[in-house]
């Protein structure tokens, strides 16, 4: 055990909390960078009455975490303010076995022949979604992303792709995710005192209110979809049909619960985060005009109506992505991981009920890994291999996100789709900086761009 003391920050109280609260959520990026400056790679977080909580953006301390056993943690459990968005059964808050299973069950469509029948929904998709663009009208562009990307994890998980259910479905999604839309609204996550149901004419009301009318939605498609024959089931290859032929080791099916909470898991996590990923992405593209010139070339080089598997392994599209992704990572950091039993990090020999936070942020802004890392430089990835610890956008160790792949060949597909057919530009220059949406990273609500010229 190592005699030098980890570095500790004491936590505040009353009035000194709730200021150092608000500074994370209004100001996310300059609180990481502070405290990483002032604690280093690797501290603790003391808070009265409870267990140390470890901060880390050590690649080693990370690959320990990652490679350990998951049998030493807990997720789920600790993860439970997550419940009033996801309920209590979906897999982002399911732990051990139950976790593995579920994993283990939904792994195969996010991979292999399901992602290459997506690529052609992903195309079609947006191309319909963008063609509403008109030249020289300024537009935001974060609200086509998320049609686009919604409309993907619905057919991925529905299976649909139109009707008065699956249109009224979309539109409540994107309402509720837009209830916490700016760093203010997003408070409401952060400080549990604020959720408070005044009607509908409040913002906790209307969340409710909107909530109440996506689960009436999706236990009606249960009832409908349990209606159906055992081949009829068996014949369809979306994610709902696979979980409704599920069983456990008892023989045992899902609840209506477990499948409702399992599927609004899917829909949030399965687009939101894309979207912003896509919105970055056009961002630097167009924000550096080499990068877009390299882009350009390189997707020309495939000649017409190319192959998906030809854009999914484009390097620098690929580098470009990645540094995207890299420089403002979607989720700041992971999910909580609470020790259930004693193990060793960096060294240190951490007690049970410790919880153990990574930084993915100030891990991607780590100098010696990432030199001049605010510099927006795809090349890096094309000079450079790195590690599951040192590059981890998506998660890692049993928690990595499941829908990584998907995620990625979308933003290859959208990017290579979008670049073919049209020529945009920013509406304003400046340096654009991440903010504050739910519990993720994302360009301003405002970021817009315009259609200069349509490719034919």
């Amino acid at each position: 055990m190592k005699q030098t003391p980890i570095p500790t920050a004491k936590s505040s109280s009353g009035l000194r909390r709730i200021i150092r609260q608000m500074n994370a959520l209004l100001r996310p990026l300059n609180f990481m960078e502070e405290r990483k400056r002032k604690y280093g790679d690797f501290y603790q977080i003391t808070f009265k009455n409870s267990p140390p909580t470890i901060m880390t953006s050590n690649p080693q301390a990370i690959e320990d975490i990652f490679t350990a056993s998951p049998d030493k943690f807990e997720v789920g459990k600790g993860n439970k303010g997550l419940s009033f968005l996801v309920g209590d059964h979906s897999l982002l808050l399911l732990d051990g076995k139950a976790h593995k299973n579920r994993r283990r069950l939904l792994m195969p469509s996010f991979h292999g022949e399901s992602l290459q029948e997506c690529s052609h929904k992903i195309v079609s998709i947006t191309k319909k979604v963008c063609d509403r663009w008109q030249i020289n009208e300024p537009f935001k562009i974060r609200p086509y992303m998320q049609e686009i990307t919604l409309r993907v994890i619905l057919n991925v998980v529905f299976g649909l792709d139109s009707g008065s259910r699956y249109e009224r479905l979309r539109e409540l999604l994107t309402k509720l995710l837009e209830t916490f839309n700016t760093p203010l609204s997003s408070s409401l996550i952060f400080f549990p005192i604020l959720q408070k149901d005044w009607g509908k004419f409040s913002p906790w009301g209307r969340f409710l209110l909107l909530k109440e009318e996506i689960r009436q939605l999706i236990y009606a498609e249960i009832k409908e979809r349990r209606s159906l024959s055992t081949s009829e089931k068996s014949n369809r290859r979306d994610i709902f049909s696979l979980l409704l032929l599920a069983r456990d080791e008892n023989g045992e099916g899902m609840t209506n619960e477990e499948l409702h909470d399992e599927l609004i898991a899917l829909l949030f996590a399965g687009h939101e985060t894309t979207a912003s990923g896509l919105a970055w992405l056009f961002y630097w593209i167009h924000y550096l005009p080499e990068v877009q010139d390299k882009l350009r070339f390189e997707l020309d080089s495939l000649g017409e109506n190319p192959d998906y598997k030809e854009i999914n392994n484009l390097p620098y599209l690929d580098a470009v992505i990645s540094e995207t992704l890299r420089i403002y990572p979607i989720a700041a950091g992971t999910f909580g991981r609470r020790l259930t039993t004693s193990m060793s990090v960096m060294g240190y020999d951490l007690e049970p009920e410790t919880w153990l936070l990574i930084s993915i942020y100030s891990l991607h802004h780590r100098e010696d890994l990432y030199p001049n890392s605010k510099q927006f430089k795809p090349e890096r990835f094309l000079q450079k291999t790195y590690s599951p610890y040192e590059y981890i956008p998506f998660g890692g160790g049993n928690r990595r996100c499941l829908g990584s792949a998907l995620a990625l060949l979308e933003m290859k597909l959208v990017a290579a789709t979008v670049l073919s057919r049209f020529q945009l530009e920013l509406t304003s220059k400046r340096q654009m900086l991440p903010v504050r949406r739910g519990l993720t990273l994302a360009p301003p609500a405002s970021f817009k761009m315009i259609v200069k010229n349509k490719i034919d």
